[in-house]
């Protein structure tokens, strides 16, 4: 029973049922009253807008379902009248593919409906080649249709399921980023703090994702209204999520010093011991975000944080007075017992609070067309990769048009799944894509062999689709074993069976080999990757941030829409130079000092986001004169920033900001001011070590 309860809560069963009930129906309908020669292209159909769906609430899945039935037809009725004419079918295949990978550059929406897009049009082209009497078209589109009304209707009687398991992934994702800080609290001499760091990054990349999908669900729902009940609660719980997130981002004092200062008390223990059970707690928030039970069942850690206090007071009762180790172990205890009070928060909206949310999608076809036409240019990764998949796509059907293999069209849809924007994904899909087609057809000659013809093929099918969609976000290998096992069943019901099974093996490796022909020679990213640019950008975002939480130092804290942008522009750019170092690290032949430098890159932006993390963890309005000190030293801080990302930009020396030129505030200054000029002063010394770094 508890199986089964954990298995109706999963993020991914609801996408199973309905690719379930979709397949089954089609299945079901075909069988009986339907042409026998119709099942294969609505399968197909199904399964492509099943791909093109998006975590929308109706209104939303209705739009966009009315665009992908839209873009399917269109790409469907271009197949059909030009796959007679290779010449004209070239010219479509390669202008449509490239304007269906750009147009995913106005949004992520766009994104997945033009790639869906571009597989339904694959699998036009095999429903074309398999039968070619024009109604296959006719059929994928029904097929398609059938799974979006389904879709529709789903999304209307859970209309909050998305938010829900958003959520929980964002809350999961929180407690694994509560570990990564809680390994840096190991008080042990020799520990790898700088891999340590760079693990805290990765961490943190994946949160910063969660987060962006956790408020694109939200916004999706609430939009410009006035959220009430459930809708309200899981947007406070949200602004939660985003507070918990700044704090454990948040760093008081360099580790390896307080590690030092502090190696023979138990202090950085108890504070790591505490981290790790809050981490606990914060799961345990995410599995009951999920399963809709309660927050205030929720065991919190209440003694863990009482044994904190305790063995602070123990260390300053015995220890030397080292003012700048004392005020760090006073602002992490503040940080500890705030971030306690929100893992208790059961979620609630202020009324005179600004409870808006960014909305990242286009307002206008015309902003639509101009984040694309930004994109139109050789620099852009998201160019490189259109230019890219339209010479693959190119080259497959070349290498189709040559050698006439049986179902050649696999040689496309091969290439389309595998070659993807980076080289280590690329990598990844292929060797991926390769060990589960050759599963699934060792498992579909066997099924073939043991049990020739029969109507168990129809269960079977439909069990192989549903399952694809459960596997395909984590397990790829997996999830082409089994779709590829739904194809060569689907090619038994019209008698192809075993004559699918050599063309599908020898198409696979043949679409492999395009995507890393064209990854290797065709605009590589190794060649022009400009991670001075990014990092430039993030250096940036940071001199926004670092504004924007000075502001609050005079006006008092308030999480209102321009500082929880700025705040998240800034992690977003920490994340997008973590993803970037990554797969620099994964392409072939990259200079070993480059990628020493891209990690070091990554541990010094981390350290970096850090300090203003914690600025912002701690902001509070301060007396008139205080406020204006701390204002004057973060502007003067946020200038040297976007001086240095005009220097890192341009791979030009930038001057050293010598942290000791910050004044040290005296012991009667108030403590707030005391931490924002410690933490400013950690900033400098960010600034010079990235300044410090040679270009490679």
């Amino acid at each position: 029973m508890r199986f089964l309860r954990s298995l109706a809560e999963s993020d991914r069963f609801a996408d199973v049922v309905r690719v379930a009930l979709a397949l089954t129906g089609i299945v079901v309908w075909c069988a009986t009253r339907g042409p026998a020669t119709a099942i294969v292209p609505a399968l197909l159909g199904a399964i492509a807008c099943a791909l093109a769906e998006t975590d929308d609430a109706w209104r939303g899945r209705l739009r966009g379902l009315a665009v992908t039935l839209l873009c399917f037809a269109a790409a469907a009725a271009l197949v059909e009248a030009t796959i007679a004419t290779p010449l004209l079918f070239a010219l479509v295949l390669g202008l449509g593919t490239f304007l269906l990978v750009m147009l995913g550059a106005a949004s992520g929406r766009y994104a997945t409906i033009a790639t869906a897009t571009l597989i339904l049009s694959v699998y036009a082209m095999i429903a074309s080649d398999a039968a070619g009497d024009g109604r296959e078209v006719l059929a994928i589109l029904a097929g398609a249709a059938w799974y979006g009304l389904l879709s529709l209707l789903w999304s209307v009687m859970a209309p909050h399921r998305a938010v829900r398991h958003a959520l929980a992934r964002l809350f999961g994702s929180l407690a694994n980023l509560m570990e990564a800080r809680a390994a840096l609290f190991e008080p042990v001499h020799g520990l790898d703090r700088h891999g340590l760091a760079v693990t805290f990054a990765r961490r943190n990349r994946e949160t910063v994702d969660a987060l962006a999908t956790a408020r694109g669900a939200l916004v999706d729902r609430i939009g410009r209204r006035q959220p009430r009940g459930r809708a309200a609660a899981r947007l406070a719980m949200f602004f939660v999520a985003q507070d918990i997130h700044e704090r454990i981002s948040s760093s008081h004092h360099p580790y390896d010093e307080l590690a030092a200062a502090l190696y023979h008390s138990d202090v950085m223990f108890r504070f790591g011991r505490l981290l790790r059970l809050q981490a606990i707690a914060c799961r345990d928030r995410a599995e009951a975000i999920r399963r809709g039970a309660p927050i205030a069942s929720i065991a919190l850690p209440d003694s863990a944080l009482a044994d904190v206090r305790d063995a602070i007071a123990w260390h300053r009762a015995r220890a030397r007075d080292d003012r700048a180790v004392d005020d760090a172990l006073s602002a992490l205890l503040t940080n500890m017992e705030r971030l306690q009070a929100e893992l208790g928060n059961d979620g609630s909206l202020r009324a005179d609070a600004d409870n808006a949310l960014h909305d990242g999608e286009p307002a206008s076809p015309r902003e639509a067309l101009a984040r694309i036409r930004v994109r139109l240019n050789r620099r852009s990764m998201h160019f490189r990769h259109a230019v890219r998949l339209t010479t693959g796509m190119l080259a497959g059907y070349a290498l189709v048009q040559a050698l006439h293999p049986g179902h050649g069209f696999w040689v496309l849809l091969t290439t389309l799944f595998v070659c993807q924007p980076s080289y280590g994904a690329t990598r990844r899909r292929t060797l991926q894509r390769i060990a589960g087609t050759t599963i699934g057809l060792v498992v579909g000659w066997a099924l073939l062999r043991l049990l020739p013809g029969g109507e168990w093929r129809l269960p079977v099918i439909v069990a192989a689709g549903a399952a694809f969609f459960a596997f395909r976000l984590r397990r790829y290998t997996a999830a082409t074993a089994v779709i590829t096992l739904f194809v060569l069943l689907c090619f038994d019901l019209v008698g192809a069976g075993y004559a699918a099974i050599g063309p599908r093996l020898l198409d696979t490796l043949l679409g492999a080999l395009v995507a890393v022909a064209v990854l290797h020679y065709v605009l590589p990213d190794w060649r022009v990757r400009r991670l001075d640019d990014i990092v430039a950008d993030a250096l940036l975002a940071y001199a926004r941030y670092l504004q924007a939480i000075a502001t609050q130092y005079v006006d008092g804290r308030a999480d209102d829409l321009p500082y929880r942008v700025a705040r998240r522009d800034a992690h977003a750019a920490q994340a997008a130079v973590a993803g970037n170092v990554a797969e620099l690290l994964a392409e072939p032949g990259h200079p070993r000092e480059r990628g020493e430098r891209g990690l070091r890159l990554v541990a010094e932006l981390q350290a970096g986001l850090s300090h203003l993390s914690t600025l912002g963890a701690h902001r509070q309005a301060l007396p008139a004169a205080d406020a204006a000190t701390a204002t004057a030293l973060a502007t003067a801080i946020a200038h040297r920033f976007d001086a240095l990302a005009e220097h890192v930009r341009a791979g030009t020396p930038e001057a050293p900001m010598d942290g000791a030129s910050v004044a040290d505030e005296g012991t009667d200054a108030p403590d707030a001011l005391r931490l924002f000029t410690a933490q400013c002063r950690l900033l400098t010394q960010v600034h010079d070590r990235i300044a410090a770094l040679p270009p490679v």
